[in-house]
């Protein structure tokens, strides 16, 4: 990342990149909840960008609840969501509300972007799909760069669609609309963290033969499964940390 921004779409690049980085150091436990973040001049040396890409990054970082900046003192991270340590932690409970409430939305866009990719999804779609699939699959991938992933599969089948309006929606709503990317989803659903990302895999495949196979009711069905189990789940959560 040693690349000075330069333009709106390099420096939109580079925060992503900045921010991305970041969280992953978050969520791996490099960075710890309650620890305090390098300054913005230590960021911007050390990563070769410039203060406004900074400033995007931390922004993002703010939105999504990993880390909170304390006026005239610095920026530190959320010691929350991610980690799940202080598990009855207000922002916990809202970080799985919001995401409830973007499942339910999802379930409501998804379901039929599914059943439309199966129809009219052409060769290289399918072969961008595999791929990240396939990618998916890869034991040593991060935690981050699987929500990355993630969300570039739910995305390839919205643009599979041809409908402009489904894709740019999933696209303006960015990895947010991905569990994984704000909560430890594997042991908010009290799971083992490998057989969750089998169940993934497994529910993303399902999803993939379907719209492989041109058949349309069953790519709506598996899309279905996956989002409605992934809701309840974080039904189940949010009641737990309510009683």
């Amino acid at each position: 990342m040693n690349v000075p921004a330069a333009g709106g779409k390099k420096r939109a690049s580079l925060s992503q990149g900045l921010e991305a980085l970041l969280s992953e150091h978050i969520i791996e436990g490099r960075l710890r909840g309650g620890e305090q973040l390098p300054t913005e001049s230590a960021l911007m040396l050390e990563h070769g960008v410039s203060r406004t890409v900074v400033r995007e990054a931390m922004s993002r970082l703010q939105a999504a609840g990993m880390v909170e900046t304390r006026h005239g003192i610095g920026t530190f991270v959320c010691g929350s969501a991610l980690s799940l340590g202080a598990f009855i932690d207000p922002e916990t409970i809202g970080l799985i509300t919001d995401s409830l409430a973007i499942m339910e939305f999802r379930i409501g866009l998804e379901v039929e972007a599914a059943g439309l990719a199966a129809q009219r999804r052409n060769t290289d779609q399918l072969t961008g799909l595999r791929a990240l699939l396939d990618q998916l699959g890869q034991p040593d991938v991060s935690v981050n760069d699987r929500a990355a992933l993630d969300f570039q599969f739910h995305l390839g089948i919205a643009q599979a669609t041809g409908n402009p309006y489904i894709a740019s929606t999933l696209l303006n709503l960015g990895e947010v609309i991905i569990p994984r990317s704000r909560l430890d989803s594997a042991r908010l659903f009290h799971d083992e963290p490998l057989h969750y990302e089998q169940r993934m895999q497994s529910e993303h495949e399902q999803i993939y033969q379907a719209i492989f196979q041109q058949d349309a009711e069953c790519a709506r069905a598996a899309m279905r499964l996956h989002l409605q189990d992934s809701r309840e789940y974080l039904h189940q959560a949010r009641q737990e940390l309510m009683t």
